[in-house]
């Protein structure tokens, strides 16, 4: 479904000698895929050494020095899925993500690799779902620790109220105006507890504007106030439903600025857009302005999920890979990767490291500014 580009290498020397170097030394700390459809059509378990090479940069302007290392490492970590997603790291220590086709969230841990953390993830019904993408996409923690997960193909956005896939369920929001959600794509809570979500249609069989169970005629942005004082297992508070953005065609990525004056949004197709909008006391939004627009990028890959540093600085993914942006919106440069980018997130010791959901596969890269974690005490 989403094919990958070409792996394009600085030097290709350097990228022998620390490749071999990375399989040797990570031979012992294989991370194994487990029953991902469509990269194993049998299910049954594969697994491949950890593997390092040495990134092409698109080096645009003097302040990525402050970012990336001067020698930097891309670190592949997994491999054998379809369409890795909404990556989050958890307290404990690990990292989940979702595979989309696969209906699944993953668990990757740096000592035993890849397991099945929850399936179905999305869509759960009996007969096959008929459209590219049934399960969960993006993921996030609110201030207690639990999980947040925007449901795409089941419509809606829900919460874990411990992170254990046997854990209760609570749906915070499955509806607008008496209509059901398209597809809940991507999250970011508040520091208030307010809950941010997108809401484009590609969790939808067909992923387009005239999909017969697609109702609202928006692809919106929304907000839900005080989500994270819902009661678990409480209905959603339907009434209270915010619609703050409903003129972008494909809104995808979401994230705020560290001191929340601002809230990022991206939009993917026909424009390769990413909007910043001023954030107003009650919560709601005002004066949104074009960030950047990247339409004219040939390469594969669109805009998708991003995070923001410390620094201000926001990494998205993009035409290419992850493209990283000052907070005055100045492309800095891009880190290459060699698949498309869906979404990335921080993660590691000081938050220094940030995980990329890459198609096929999560990779890793150590930089310089911490990032923004979400709010967890």
């Amino acid at each position: 479904m989403i094919p990958s580009k070409p792996f394009q290498l600085l030097l290709s020397s350097a990228v022998a000698f620390v490749s071999i170097y990375g399989m040797v030394a990570f031979a012992g700390n294989s991370p194994v895929t487990s029953n991902s459809q469509g990269a194993n059509s049998e299910g049954s378990p594969g697994a491949e050494a950890s593997s390092r090479s040495v990134p092409t940069i698109e080096h645009l302007d003097p302040a990525l020095d402050l970012i990336v290392p001067d020698q930097p490492t891309l670190e592949k970590v997994a491999t054998g899925f379809t369409w890795s997603e909404g990556p989050v790291w958890t307290p404990a220590g690990y990292l989940l993500f979702a595979d989309i086709p696969s209906n699944s969230i993953r668990k990757w841990t740096p000592r035993n690799g890849v397991s099945i953390f929850l399936q179905p993830s999305g869509y759960k019904g009996s007969a096959p779902y008929g459209g590219p993408e049934p399960g969960s996409n993006g993921m996030t923690l609110d201030r207690a620790g639990r999980l947040t997960v925007a449901g795409h193909a089941h419509h809606d956005v829900w919460r874990l109220e411990r992170i254990d896939p046997k854990a209760q369920v609570t749906i915070l929001a499955d509806s607008y105006q008496g209509k059901a959600l398209n597809s809940p794509n991507d999250l970011v809570y508040k520091s208030d507890g307010s809950l941010y979500f997108t809401d484009p249609p590609y969790g939808l069989r067909t992923q387009q504007d005239d999909d017969p169970e697609k109702q609202l005629r928006v692809n919106g942005v929304y907000r839900i106030p005080g989500a994270v004082d819902q009661k678990p297992g409480a209905q959603p508070s339907r009434a209270l439903l915010q619609l703050l953005v409903e003129d972008l065609p494909r809104p995808n990525g979401i994230a705020f600025s560290p001191d929340e004056k601002y809230l990022y949004v991206n939009n993917s197709e026909p424009k390769k857009i990413w909007m910043r909008y001023t954030m107003k006391a009650d919560g709601t939004l005002t004066g949104g302005k074009l960030f950047f627009d990247a339409s004219s990028d040939p390469r594969p890959g669109a805009p998708d999920g991003m995070k923001v540093d410390q620094k201000g600085n926001l990494y998205s993914a993009g035409p290419g890979g992850v493209w990283i942006f000052s907070p005055q919106g100045k492309h800095l440069g891009t880190i290459d990767i060699p698949e498309k980018v869906g979404n990335v997130a921080w993660g590691g010791a000081g938050y220094k490291t940030l995980y990329v959901a890459a198609s096929s596969s999560i990779y890793r890269i150590s930089l310089k500014v911490p990032g923004v974690y979400p709010h967890v005490h």
